[in-house]
């Protein structure tokens, strides 16, 4: 599989995925209408300075999750930069 497909695949994938994510709220929304249930949001991330992580998370669990997904992309680009090369 050449480069420019694998680009091209990785696109359509991102599309269909900001899809998805506009699209099921819009679903669930007559879900939350039938029942009153009390809902929490919880939100994490990472930002990445060179080779130093600030993880920050409005709990430990959405942190801990956000340092899993950090390592697990970090990883995924070195092996990306070592098959491009």
């Amino acid at each position: 599989m050449s480069t420019i497909t694998l680009g091209l695949l990785l696109i359509i994938l991102g599309m269909l995925l900001v899809l998805i994510s506009v699209l099921l709220p819009l679903l669930r929304r007559g879900e939350e209408q039938s029942g009153e249930e009390e809902r929490r949001a919880e939100a994490g991330g990472v930002v990445l300075i060179g080779p130093v992580p600030i993880v920050f998370g409005t709990s430990q669990k959405m942190a801990q999750l956000t340092i899993i997904l950090a390592i697990l992309l970090t990883a995924m680009a070195i092996i990306l930069f070592a098959l491009l090369r």
